[in-house]
């Protein structure tokens, strides 16, 4: 029931924004950017912060929050509790086990990312994003969410399914997500692509973001 060590492999091809099913293409005035479940806890098995596969997504993230800062576009970040009982872990615990523990260190998010004044870090117990948190009040108007983070075929897939049964356009970035393996990695981007949303690269978001 623990997490499994993640070995660098390359970002699964094949996806882009001229690739996709729809013609969705995200806009600074309806976009939300979600960096998911960055935290130590969940970055452990990647190993130390040189391994190239996690290097290159903190990176990629990084730039997305930047333009984001710089397009008025709302920075939100997910994360878990740690130290759980088992009622709030619910389900979660029969796959996963306790989860994070009551560690700060482990808790945190990422120092290369760390959430910045008017970024928002909100709680979250269950697989997608949305659920028992205060996601929701975020968008006001907006209906496009961009997601970014750890892991593709767990949260991240999760939360672009339910963005898009409430409405809202999810656009999974293929190389600022990571996952288990690229099998792992390659499942989620196609189920998104096929079914959910838009899978796209980071420089594809920012120049479909600026070119406005």
């Amino acid at each position: 029931m623990s997490l499994p060590r993640i070995t660098p492999y390359p970002i699964p091809a094949g996806f882009g924004i001229d690739r996709a099913r729809v013609a969705w293409r995200p806009d600074p005035a309806r976009a939300v950017l979600l960096v998911h479940d960055m935290q130590n806890y969940f970055l452990a098995p990647f190993g130390t912060a040189d391994n190239a596969l996690l290097a290159r997504v903190v990176d990629n993230i990084a730039t997305l929050r930047k333009h984001a800062a710089e397009l008025g576009i709302p920075v939100v970040f997910s994360a878990q509790p740690g130290g759980q009982s088992l009622a709030e872990r619910g389900l979660l615990q029969d796959f996963w086990g306790d989860g994070p523990p009551a560690d700060p260190h482990a808790l945190a998010i990422t120092d290369a990312l760390t959430p910045g004044p008017g970024e928002l870090r909100l709680t979250k117990r269950r697989y997608s994003a949305f659920v028992g948190t205060s996601l929701d009040s975020v968008f006001g108007d907006r209906d496009q969410i961009v997601v970014t983070g750890v892991y593709a075929h767990i949260g991240v897939l999760a939360t672009a399914l339910e963005a898009f049964m409430r409405d809202i356009q999810p656009f999974v970035v293929a190389d600022a997500v990571a996952d288990f393996s690229p099998a792992h990695h390659r499942d989620a981007l196609r189920h998104v692509s096929d079914r959910c949303g838009v899978v796209a690269t980071t420089s594809e978001i920012t120049d479909a973001l600026t070119e406005r």
